[in-house]
């Protein structure tokens, strides 16, 4: 099993300049090249501070020029967002930019408050259609002239001008949660991303469960890879454990408030969910997030892990993305490269 990092820069006031929050990401990606990891994913989100990410493509083609090895990832490009053409061209240029490092994932979208404002309200749900339709388009065009009829976009014949540095393209990632997204995934010759969010491992299993079905279905297709995010939080001691539970906590009580979408974000910045709120939800309670994501000592994440090894997992994405500092993220992932990625050199 394979390591990757999943981070946006956070930002939750004005007090710290985003250039510098900017400038500690990527020196979170550098460490996490240091220290082994095999990609870092980069996200889409505009208009929301605490994950800033916008066209995650421009900040590949920076970190092109500071790293070397690690592979660098969009993790996720909203499909909505992005004609089949543009992205084509676009993400092979960057693959050249990278040095054929290039990872292409891709997912319907999630945010309403981000739908609203992009696509005039359009339901985020209905953003599969577009992935369904873009991704086998988008592949045509990188082989070669390609003229398009479909429900949402038509173009007479194109190539991608450049093609990608990779042959026969970069690895295509589908975000995948239903059978439909995981059968379609492996129907395209492309990778699955799943989280479970902050659901317990049987989300996990019941995720393979999925892609195992879809696979029964696809004889004549190859495996593809299969790539688990999940929050992760490595703490020295079990006195630590409640600061960590409280920091990935804290995260989604973000999440949660965006996702409600109930039109209280000022200049892109959004309380949490308060106490109270958070308390109608057993899912917020510190021991079912101590339990349903990945936090505790080495021994523990490395054993938690392993299962996930055992059951199929190819990549596993540690999230970062936790309210906490730069300083006490960097502590973090430090411990996790030390303590945890060893016992699973191969």
């Amino acid at each position: 099993m394979k390591f990757s990092l999943f981070a946006h820069v956070e930002r939750y006031d004005q007090e710290k300049q985003w250039e510098e929050l900017f400038e500690e990401s990527c020196k979170l990606i550098e460490l996490a090249e240091e220290g082994g990891f095999e990609t870092a994913w980069i996200g889409e989100h505009y208009g929301t501070q605490y994950t800033a990410a916008p066209n995650p493509l421009s900040t590949i083609a920076y970190l092109a020029q500071r790293t070397r090895r690690i592979r660098l990832g969009a993790g996720v490009l909203i499909a909505p967002f992005w004609h089949p053409v543009k992205l084509a061209c676009e993400a092979a240029a960057v693959d050249i930019m990278t040095g054929g490092r290039l990872e292409i994932g891709i997912a319907r979208g999630a945010y309403q408050y981000e739908f609203d404002r992009l696509l005039n309200g359009m339901p985020a749900v209905a953003g599969g259609k577009h992935l369904r339709e873009l991704v086998p388009a988008m592949i045509k065009v990188w082989q070669g002239d390609h003229a398009h009829d479909g429900e949402l976009w038509q173009w007479p014949a194109v190539a991608s001008v450049p093609r990608p540095l990779q042959d026969p393209h970069p690895p295509v990632w589908i975000a995948a949660r239903d059978i439909s997204s995981h059968e379609f995934a492996i129907a395209n010759g492309c990778n699955v991303m799943v989280t479970p969010l902050g659901k317990d491992d049987a989300e996990v299993s019941d995720l393979m469960a999925k892609f195992e079905s879809a696979l029964a279905s696809h004889p004549g297709m190859p495996r593809p890879r299969f790539h688990l995010l999940r929050h992760t939080y490595v703490v020295s001691s079990e006195e630590e454990v409640p600061a960590a539970v409280d920091a990935v906590r804290r995260f989604y009580a973000y999440f949660e408030h965006w996702i409600q979408n109930d039109g209280s974000a000022v200049e892109g910045y959004m309380e949490p969910l308060d106490e109270a709120q958070m308390s109608t939800k057993a899912i917020y309670e510190p021991q079912t997030v101590r339990a349903n994501q990945v936090i505790g000592t080495p021994a523990e994440v490395i054993a938690r892990l392993r299962w996930y090894e055992e059951l199929g997992v190819d990549q596993y994405g540690l999230w970062l993305d936790n309210t906490t500092s730069y300083e006490e993220k960097r502590r973090m992932l430090q411990l996790f490269i030390d303590e945890v990625m060893p016992a699973f050199a191969s």
